[in-house]
């Protein structure tokens, strides 16, 4: 395995080894019940350890010297996340779980809670590692160095992350797994038909383009993914406020988790032909901003209304969505931090997604539940189809009233993809807004576990 990360770190993991010394799992009625070896079973009730989940105890040998840690968990597989506080509680060195207990999830949320993102602090990573078993370290390694790349685009300020800075993170990308990157930039878009890209992007210093990347092999199952790269959102001439224009540097969230993704449909190697689209641009406010009222057509030929400039993501997926559905392919998947009424309907933490084909929707569910991926189904309400209605286009950007926000928004995705496409459609937050085990506050991914197994599964059939 070849990880890359935009931002190089050691990985959290190395081969299992006799060196490394063992964490076990406890339960408060392993202390209560006298369940675990007697010598530290002394040595946690001298301490008063009650083996609350997520507490840690560290164990001394006969010779005085650390040789073993306790780990409170409640045996729960869904909590095994919490896996992730090992990273900030053990002592440096290497370590590995004594527990046949969800060894990947385990593995899993202990190499996420490493994270740091040190580019801009001095603060050191504390080199605490777990060793595993070479079948185990492999694949959550790979989904680790997914998940970080994900992370670190986001958690960059846009300074450092605008629309050329994304084009070379993605070139990087692509360069270290053989992949061919393209784009297109300035007014070459309105020269190839992408005028929504355009209109959106036109006003930023740095130019707005399409990139493209395709890996793989011709002729194996064809996957897309789009990915909203509005690298900030100031809103446009509908400018946001101050509080909820502070941490639009994560307006790019879809195009970082797409990249994630990439990197670990690449890593694996699997069988399919890989195609990665993002949409770059900066929303931002100059005197060639596109303007409220103004009306575009789009590359698939419907004309929009421009009802208010800070729903602007889903303007550059449009295109992008036209683009990619041109060729036929087996799966079509765009992500977007685009509504927040996503965030009302469903919170920070459990990302929604649409789609009109029902197995997609079952097996990308029972997916999620296994990976501790969360997300949940909402509906392409065809009633709320009338709302996306214009007096002078064909449809409007931003329906009035503010009601089912991101149904709306999905539907309007929806005019842009063929009805036979296999299509779904994540509407991601790209944040974690309290600390979590696993997770710091800052840039997150969300759904490319389960998207990972999907792909997975696909290239298998």
């Amino acid at each position: 395995m070849n990880s890359y990360s935009h931002i190089d770190r050691p990985s959290p993991f190395t081969q299992h080894s006799p060196a490394s010394r063992p964490v076990y799992l406890v339960a408060p009625s392993d202390i209560e019940k006298g369940t675990i070896e007697a010598s530290m079973l002394g040595w946690a009730r001298n301490a008063g350890y009650a083996a609350e989940p997520g507490s840690l105890l560290l164990v001394p040998g006969a010779d005085g010297e650390l040789a073993a840690a306790l780990f409170g968990f409640s045996g729960e597989t869904e909590e095994a996340f919490a896996a992730g506080r090992l990273a900030k509680l053990l002592p440096a060195g290497d370590w590995h779980v004594e527990s046949a207990l969800a060894p990947e999830k385990i593995a899993l949320g202990f190499g996420l809670g490493t994270y740091l993102f040190g580019r801009y602090r001095k603060d050191k990573q504390r080199q605490v590692r777990l060793a595993l078993a070479d079948d185990i370290r492999v694949d959550v390694e790979r989904q680790v160095a997914g998940v970080f790349l994900a992370r670190d685009l986001i958690n960059m300020p846009t300074n450092d992350m605008g629309p050329e800075q994304l084009e070379s993170a993605l070139r990087a990308l692509g360069k270290h797994y053989g992949a061919s990157v393209t784009s297109i930039i300035g007014d070459e878009l309105l020269a190839q038909d992408f005028p929504l890209i355009h209109a959106v992007g036109r006003a930023s210093a740095q130019a707005p383009r399409l990139l493209d990347m395709r890996w793989g092999r011709e002729g194996a199952p064809r996957i897309v993914l789009v990915g909203k790269g509005v690298c900030f959102d100031t809103g446009g001439l509908d400018i946001k406020s101050a509080a909820n224009m502070a941490i639009m540097k994560k307006d790019m969230g879809g195009a970082a988790n797409v990249m994630g993704l990439a990197l670990m449909i690449m890593d694996a190697g699997l069988d399919v032909e890989l195609r990665v689209l993002i949409p770059a641009v900066e929303n931002s406010i100059a005197g060639n901003a596109f303007r409220p009222g103004d009306i575009y057509r789009s590359r698939k030929g419907l004309t929009v209304q421009i009802d208010n400039t800070d729903a602007e993501g889903r303007l550059v997926l449009a295109d992008a969505l036209a683009f990619a559905d041109e060729t036929p392919c087996d799966l079509l998947v765009d992500m977007a931090t685009l509504t927040g009424a996503a965030r009302v309907a469903l919170g920070p933490d459990v990302a929604p997604f649409f789609t009109d084909d029902d197995s997609l929707a079952a097996r990308l569910s029972a997916i999620s539940s296994q990976e501790n991926d969360p997300m949940w189904r909402l509906p392409l309400w065809k009633g709320y189809d009338k709302d996306l209605k214009s007096r002078a286009a064909d449809i409007t950007n931003a329906p009035s009233g503010g009601m089912a926000g991101s149904i709306t928004a999905a539907l309007f995705l929806k005019r842009f993809v063929r009805p036979q496409t296999r299509w779904a459609h994540f509407d991601i937050y790209g944040w974690t807004l309290s600390e979590k085990p696993h997770a710091p506050v800052g840039g997150e991914a969300f759904a490319i576990r389960t998207l990972y197994r999907y792909v997975l599964e696909l290239a298998r059939q």
